[in-house]
């Protein structure tokens, strides 16, 4: 016989269900159903206080990223929720997994300038992987699921349920079940076997290639499979600084941090070298400087996990569209 309970309640077992046990957030009017029926399960679900809505979201994202779990942030509506925006942002651009919930006014109450309402969707959909607002209580199983399946798979990201009022406080029968799969979303893509033939060909015939290894990499857990490859070809490496610990740096193939920031190795090889392997990177300004005097004399070669990344500011020669661990494992046998 199913269960029928408060949406708030609803809430807090889904978030156990996706193995949540740390939410960070700061409360108020509009998420206090939510905090009332949280302090009941403070013994599953411990709850850090910041002192303001932007350290929640940067707390969490810092927990995402040492964990490797989704990171949780809770707060209300209004400027609660704008007070967000950076580090949602930031969640974004530096793929970090976080789903954030932020209360809403009620249903009957939306677009009529209630106290402290905001349109975060419109807000907040240019800057997430998703975002969804939760009008009922049935939804809540649903949208949670899809929430974290989301965050965590594919290109990692930030995922934003808002939480109105009605959602909070109606009732729903209770049943969870994690979502595996969601149509035309593929989060884990096999690599071209052509693509890998092309790139293995390039790299195999360069006179000077060098690799450059970024975020991807450790999101992926490919640390092992990049210095496989680049001892096995005697390819020097140059990171990102999301890609820094990629490679140990005492490693004779170690040349340091590429870009404005970094070392003037890496830099002027990029200038030099015939074949360059950039992998879970996005060539960004900070990497590149003036595209159109980028590394004119190279052959390009990108593996990245996002497909919208590849020829948005660097054209390639040849990409693979694959999880970073899995394209070099494919990639190691032709090399």
């Amino acid at each position: 016989m199913s269960e029928k309970i408060q949406g708030s309640e609803a809430m807090c077992r889904a978030l156990i269900a996706e193995g949540v046990d740390t939410i960070f957030g700061y409360p108020g009017g509009q998420i206090m159903s939510f905090y009332d029926t949280l302090y009941g399960y403070q013994d599953r679900l411990h709850h850090i206080l910041t002192r303001h809505e932007q350290g929640a979201v940067h707390a969490a994202q810092g927990y995402a990223r040492s964990s490797g779990k989704v990171g949780v942030v809770t707060v209300t509506s209004g400027p609660a929720a704008t007070n967000l925006i950076t580090g949602i942002c930031d969640a974004m651009t530096d793929s970090t997994p976080l789903v954030v919930i932020t209360g809403q006014v009620a249903v009957a109450s939306l677009g009529t300038d209630a106290f402290q309402e905001t349109d975060v969707l419109g807000i907040t959909q240019p800057i997430t992987k998703w975002s969804y607002q939760i009008r009922s209580a049935e939804e809540i199983p649903w949208a949670v699921a899809r929430a974290f399946y989301l965050a965590s798979t594919g290109r990692p990201g930030p995922v934003v349920l808002d939480f109105t009022k009605n959602a909070q406080i109606g009732s729903v029968e209770w049943d969870y079940t994690p979502v595996k799969y969601i149509r035309s979303y593929d989060p884990d893509p096999e690599p071209a076997p052509q693509s890998v033939l092309d790139a293995a060909t390039l790299l195999n015939h360069a006179k000077r290639p060098m690799i450059l290894a970024g975020h991807g990499v450790l999101i992926s857990g490919a640390e092992s499979e990049l210095i496989a490859l680049a001892e096995k070809a005697d390819v020097p490496v140059a990171t990102t600084l999301l890609g820094l610990s990629s490679i140990p740096s005492d490693h004779y193939l170690n040349k340091g941090m590429i870009g404005m920031h970094g070392n003037i190795a890496p830099n002027i090889n990029t200038n030099e070298a015939d074949v360059i392997l950039a992998v879970g990177m996005r060539f960004s300004d900070r990497v590149t400087g003036r595209l159109d005097a980028y590394a004119r004399q190279a052959k390009i070669i990108h593996i990245d996990i996002d497909e919208s990344e590849f020829n948005k500011n660097v054209r390639t020669d040849v990409h693979i569209h694959s999880d970073a661990r899995k394209a070099l494992l494919k990639l190691l046998p032709h090399i």
